[in-house]
C-alpha cells in the first residue's frame, strides 16, 4: 500500500504522519514538482495545495481513493469518477476544533487579550490603559452555514447566552438557533461567522454588498475556505470602519504573503490556517485516524465513509 500526501509540512509534521500508518506501508510526503514520479504507483493519494483533475490522475495509473480534509475545492469530481476513483472527504472530524478556535477568535477580540498581553510586555503605565472590553452575553451571531462546524458554535455561543441567527441553505433541525435569510443574519449580527464550503456559488460571497449591509463595529469571523470572502474588498472595508474588525483564519492565497496589507491592520487578529489543527502544526491525529479507518475499508472491498462521489 502507497499513500502519497501532497503538501508542505514541517519535519515534525511529517515525522507524526508517517507513524500514524502502518509500518509496511509506504507513505510519501512530497511536494507538488515530485508529483509525477511518486504517483506513478500510488494507492491512495491525500492532496494538501494541489488540484486534483485529469491531468494530474493520468499520471496515477493505480490510484484507488483521494482523500480530503473537510474542505475539497481543490478537487474535480467528475475527473476522479471518469477514472473510477473515489472520492471522501472528513467531513465533521474536525468540527470541534474548529468551533473552539472560533470562540478563542471571539473571546480574543471582545476581552482584548493580545492588546492587554501586549500592554502589559510593553511595561506601560496602566493609567495610559484605554480598555473597551465586552461581554459576549446577549450579544448576536450569525452563523452563515449550519454544518458540523456551524452546529457546534451555535452550541458553544449558547452556553454564553449569546443570540443566535443562523442561515441555512436548506432549514436543518437545530434547537437554540433562529433559521433566518442571509440579509437579517448580515443586518443584525455584532459577529457573523462563516461555515460554507468553498464552490462557484460561494466564491466570493461575503463582498463589499455584505460589508454595509453590516453593522459598523460588527466583527467577520472566517474559518472556512478564504477565497470565500472577496480579500481586496475586505481590506477596504477594514480600513474605511465600514466594520468593525476581521478574524481569519484562511486566506485567498496561502500562506499568507509578508507583504499582505492584512498583516498590517490592527483591527484584525489572523492565525495561518491552523483551526482545524489542534494537535500539532499541519497534523491532527482526528483526522489521521480517519484517514487510516477510511484507506482500511478500500483495502477490505468495504464502502468508505464520507463519499463525494460514486464510481
Amino acid at each position: 500500500m502507497k499513500i502519497v500526501i501532497i503538501g508542505d509540512f514541517p519535519a515534525a509534521a511529517k515525522e507524526q504522519i508517517k507513524n500514524h500508518f502502518p509500518e509496511d506501508w509506504e507513505v510519501k510526503i512530497i511536494l507538488p514538482h515530485q508529483a509525477e514520479e511518486e504517483l506513478q504507483d500510488a494507492d491512495v493519494l491525500i492532496p494538501e495545495h494541489i488540484r486534483v483533475n485529469a491531468d494530474l490522475l493520468e499520471k496515477a495509473p493505480r490510484l484507488k481513493l483521494v482523500q480530503t480534509g473537510a474542505g475539497y475545492d481543490n478537487v474535480n469530481l467528475e475527473d476522479c469518477t471518469r477514472f473510477g476513483i473515489q472520492v471522501c472527504n472528513a467531513s465533521g472530524v474536525n468540527a470541534n476544533a474548529v468551533a473552539e478556535h472560533v470562540m478563542a477568535f471571539i473571546l480574543c477580540w471582545y476581552k482584548n487579550i493580545l492588546s492587554l498581553d501586549s500592554f502589559l510586555k510593553a511595561r506601560r503605565d496602566e493609567s495610559e490603559l484605554d480598555y473597551r472590553g465586552a461581554e459576549l452575553s446577549e450579544k448576536t451571531i450569525g452563523i452563515v452555514g449550519l454544518g458540523h462546524v456551524g452546529r457546534k458554535v451555535a452550541e458553544y455561543c449558547n452556553a454564553f447566552h449569546m443570540n443566535v441567527l443562523g442561515y441555512s441553505r436548506k432549514p436543518v433541525d437545530l434547537g437554540g438557533v433562529l433559521q433566518t435569510d442571509l440579509d437579517r443574519v448580515f443586518r443584525e449580527s455584532d459577529i457573523v461567522s462563516i461555515h460554507i464550503p468553498l464552490n462557484e456559488s460561494t466564491r466570493h460571497m461575503i463582498n463589499s454588498d455584505v460589508f454595509d449591509k453590516m453593522k459598523s463595529d460588527a466583527l467577520l469571523i472566517n474559518t472556512s475556505r478564504g477565497a470565500v470572502v472577496n480579500q481586496d474588498q475586505l481590506v477596504l472595508a477594514l480600513r474605511q470602519g465600514r466594520i468593525g474588525g476581521a478574524c481569519l483564519d484562511v486566506f485567498e492565497e496561502e500562506p499568507l504573503s509578508a507583504d499582505h496589507p492584512l498583516r498590517d491592520l490592527n483591527n484584525v487578529i489572523l492565525t495561518p490556517h491552523t483551526a482545524g489543527l489542534p494537535d500539532g502544526v499541519r497534523y491532527h491525529k482526528k483526522r489521521y485516524d480517519f484517514f487510516l479507518r477510511n484507506i482500511n475499508k478500500v483495502i477490505n472491498g468495504e464502502l468508505p465513509e464520507c463519499r463525494l462521489n460514486v464510481v
